[in-house]
């Protein structure tokens, strides 16, 4: 197989009658067949082509997950044209026009709610595009202007001239070659120093087959696709690496927005029933949450048992590749009873047949997979970026070791890097340096940065990390995200950030910045529940200010467990923890640019954005200034609640 429509139709005559989709109508999920797939992708192939459609167009992909999403993504790619798929997150109309632009589309497919937003983008910007409607509820309503098509209407007229689009496409697939562009991804950076990799049929094939040689995945297999369909995590694994199987993927019941989306993933995870889910540790802590708060509301019986059995198989399994070693074998009994009378009904949660998650996107603390690997549905932490298509390494059933990403992918060179690009010894920290099928062709018109990048082939990924003996990878962050001290020394901040979210009762966010200074600073996000739960308990209330003092000792209490915590001090260096810290009013989210579409944290976006905190911070008078701010900042989140 060469491209990625060779690769769909290949797994069209194996697994014809397979469901390879499922999407949610009128309150039921229905599947479209591998066959049905390729007649509609086949239909709307022609009539793509019948309005102008031609080899190497730039087609904007913008809408929500869904059955016509993956349809005439696969359509756009069986024309020879370039899908560029933009996350319907981004809601200003500058970032979008700026895709637009950049990637210099002809055409944009859309979702019926975002019509009237892109007929505001093209009057006032004087764009072009012809645009491609999904569904229109209503089409009587809605009276159509030039250069705008139903996809309905393209698919029935491609219905009608079924041999003539196949001579068309037989020779638009004999021109194609697997360094042909399919996708136009775009990164989270801010549109001053924008990046769109160019990944070919031959990227995205040979990650395929990297990844799947890492997870046994049968034809039985199905997930609900819950992260970002534009992204190429969601790609690679989520949707080419189940078709070369024969699986199949759900879309979650997306809802006229993201918020329902959220709300109803739940829900279809027990509909679905999947064998895996993809996850971030957003996602990650937010499943921990809900599984501990179901346990606690079953009463005081239910959440003492709960965690003995949970701190009796976190011992058992330990760091996952020496689960059960040595004396832990005595444990093995307590394990299996607490999976028969407690964990085997938790997993029933993710519809019960659940074998494990595939983490990716950022980070996730170590105490977190302990904590999944312990109720049985381990969550595999991988790594990777797009330029990389974008996997580059990953646990599995095959290797797992905790507060690891993983063993490289095969078919890949990978080494870790000095300062000068000399290789590094085993379990010496550099820069992660790859070459292989997967790696980018580059970055569509900016050759300098693709020059920077790849070098001789090599993908500098500009992240940290090291192969310790058994040739796992460890990941410890990105050269720019760095917390440098006046002295010189450099620390990834990512484990520290993640670390001090998760063992804190109220903290939901964490920053950390250091930039050539004597001490570390710290901005927060507070969970206000959580917060005004802890003061209530503690019988302080913002409103009266002799309590304030005391508020503030609570809340530095829990950014500091890191510090005074026995059992975690020993585990995170003292020198980067911060020594002060600002509450944020608002956290960091999609819709502020401080995350980008696969909830990681965008840091130069947050470094321009809260420089006034971090001078105050690190003022003469910061200490009082800083403890001012954060009493009229609580008094903000706290005075209308209580």
């Amino acid at each position: 197989m060469n491209t990625i429509t060779e690769l769909f139709h290949t797994s069209v005559t194996k697994y014809g009658n397979n469901p390879l989709i499922w999407e949610k109508a009128d309150g039921i999920y229905g599947a479209t067949s591998y066959s049905e797939a390729a007649a509609q992708v086949h239909h709307l192939a022609g009539g793509l082509l019948d309005i102008g459609l031609k080899p190497q167009d730039k087609v904007v992909l913008y809408s929500e997950g869904r059955t016509w999403w993956l349809l005439s993504e696969l359509a756009v790619i069986a024309c020879g044209a370039v899908s560029v798929p933009v996350s319907t997150r981004i809601e200003e109309a500058e970032e979008l026009l700026f895709r637009m632009k950049h990637s210099e589309s002809s055409f944009i497919i859309i979702s019926a709610r975002f019509l009237d937003f892109i007929r505001e983008i093209k009057n006032k910007y004087g764009q072009t595009q012809k645009v491609i409607i999904l569904d229109l509820p209503n089409p009587v309503n809605v009276e159509l202007q030039p250069d705008e098509y139903l996809l309905s209407s393209l698919v029935v007229a491609g219905a009608k001239k079924v041999n003539d689009t196949q001579e068309k496409l037989d020779k638009i697939a004999k021109a194609v070659s697997p360094d042909d562009e399919v996708n136009i991804c775009y990164t989270s950076g801010t549109t001053a120093d924008p990046k769109g990799i160019l990944l070919t049929h031959k990227n995205y094939l040979t990650n395929v087959q990297q990844s799947e040689a890492m997870f046994d995945v049968t034809p039985d297999f199905i997930t609900l696709l819950m992260l970002p369909w534009d992204h190429s995590f969601g790609h690679t694994v989520g949707l080419y690496t189940l078709i070369l199987k024969g699986a199949s993927m759900a879309a979650v019941d997306g809802g006229k927005s993201a918020i329902e989306a959220l709300r109803n993933a739940p829900i279809n995870i027990k509909e679905i029933k999947p064998f895996f889910l993809l996850s971030v540790p957003a996602l990650a802590r937010n499943f921990k949450a809900n599984i501990e708060k179901g346990i606690s509301d079953r009463g005081r019986l239910a959440s003492a048992m709960f965690r003995f059995f949970l701190s009796t198989s976190i011992r058992y399994h330990a760091d996952g590749y020496n689960a059960g070693s040595g004396l832990k074998f005595m444990l093995r009994p307590l394990v299996w009873l607490g999976d028969r009378i407690l964990f085997s009904k938790v997993r029933i949660a993710f519809g019960g047949r659940l074998k494990y998650f595939v983490g990716g996107g950022a980070l996730l603390d170590a105490d977190i997979q302990r904590f999944f690997n312990a109720i049985g549905v381990p969550m595999y932490q991988g790594y990777g970026l797009s330029e990389a298509s974008p996997v580059i390494s990953s646990n599995s059933p095959r290797g797992f070791k905790i507060g690891s990403s993983g063993k490289p992918v095969p078919m890949m060179e990978i080494f870790i890097a000095d300062d000068n690009g000399n290789p590094l010894p085993t379990g010496h920290s550099g820069e992660i340096v790859i070459r292989g099928g997967n790696v980018m062709k580059g970055y569509w018109k900016n050759e300098q940065a693709t020059s920077e990048t790849i070098v001789d082939g090599w993908l500098h990924t500009g992240d940290l990390g090291y192969l310790d003996k058994d040739g796992y990878l460890y990941v410890n962050g990105r050269f720019k995200s760095l917390l440098i001290a006046n002295d010189g020394e450099k620390y990834s901040p990512e484990s520290l950030e993640e670390a001090m979210t998760f063992h804190s009762e109220i903290i939901d966010q964490t920053y950390l910045h250091n930039n050539q200074n004597p001490f570390t600073t710290a901005l927060v996000h507070l969970n206000t529940e959580k917060l005004k739960h802890l003061l209530h308990s503690a019988g302080l209330s913002i409103s009266n200010k002799n309590d304030h003092a005391k508020i503030l000792e609570k809340i530095t209490h829990q950014i500091n467990l890191l510090r005074t915590d026995p059992a975690l001090s020993k585990q995170y260096p003292a020198r980067w923890l911060p020594s002060i810290y600002c509450i944020l009013e608002e956290g960091f989210t999609e819709k502020n640019h401080l995350l980008n579409s696969t909830m990681k944290i965008v840091r130069p976006k947050i470094e321009s954005t809260f420089t006034a905190l971090f001078d105050m911070m690190y003022g003469v008078d910061g200490k009082r200034m800083t403890e001012e701010y954060n009493i009229r900042m609580l008094e903000k989140l706290l005075m209308p609640v209580l």
